[in-house]
């Protein structure tokens, strides 16, 4: 028991102390984190709107395989992406991997099936009525889509908390297409797997501590939206 309370006080003392590399980790992770979860949003709530309000062929499979990708493994997306953009890949010649853009690339592929499928659950519970009465009264299609979002707003930012939370904690992905480099690719769940293999236990316990915070206080966000939600 002794390694592990040296551990936690080395964990605490390099927090307080706002040590420099740690501080380059954690905004690195935030960096990616928070650039893929927004990309992730563009198009997530968009294709969730559209398949909650438009009927076309194909609809049920395509729901179907949305929720099926909730539970895609951060490692078979890791190794799909890598085989594309790797030397022998056929986007090798963009030069992405072991780059923060392959990193992002990964999360987005990650966090938009969660937010389009909890976008199409969350404007499905919206009145109907909402969007047939803005069209009736004269509102084009993108300001009758932005009055069901509206109504729907506190499920969608819901849904992009859970995206967040989704690929923020994940690190199968991070460590095959960011490689784990120093000041460059090395995000907060990557370093706490190398530290730990090295017998680093202060350095990936302070990194643990700090990512579980912001895990907590994801989650302080999530229950305030869903609260709100059935307020409304």
């Amino acid at each position: 028991m002794g390694f592990v309370i040296e551990g936690i006080e080395k964990a605490f003392q390099l927090i307080l102390t706002l040590d420099k590399e740690i501080f380059i980790i954690v905004l690195l992770s935030l960096k990616v984190s928070l650039t893929a979860i927004f990309l992730s949003s563009l198009l997530g709530v968009y294709l969730g709107f559209l398949m909650a309000v438009k009927n076309f062929w194909g609809k049920n499979f395509i729901i179907a395989t949305t929720n099926t990708l909730l539970a895609l493994p951060t490692v078979v997306v890791g190794l799909i992406i890598y085989s594309l953009i790797s030397r022998k890949g056929p986007l090798g010649v963009f030069g992405l991997l072991f780059t923060p853009s392959a990193m992002i690339i990964g999360q987005f592929i990650l966090a938009t099936p969660i937010i389009i499928a909890l976008t199409h659950s969350a404007i499905q519970g919206i009145d109907k009525r909402v969007r047939s009465t803005t069209l009736t009264l004269g509102a084009t299609e993108s300001q009758s889509a932005w009055m069901v979002i509206k109504e729907a707003r506190y499920a969608v930012l819901a849904a992009i908390i859970t995206g967040f939370g989704r690929v923020i904690a994940e690190v199968g992905a991070a460590m095959m297409l960011g490689g784990n480099i120093k000041g460059s690719t090395r995000t907060m769940t990557t370093a706490i797997a190398l530290e730990t293999s090295k017998g680093e236990f202060g350095f990936g316990i302070a990194l643990g501590i700090i990512l579980l915070t912001i895990a907590f206080s994801i989650n302080i966000l999530l229950h305030y939206f869903q609260s709100k939600k059935v307020g409304n």
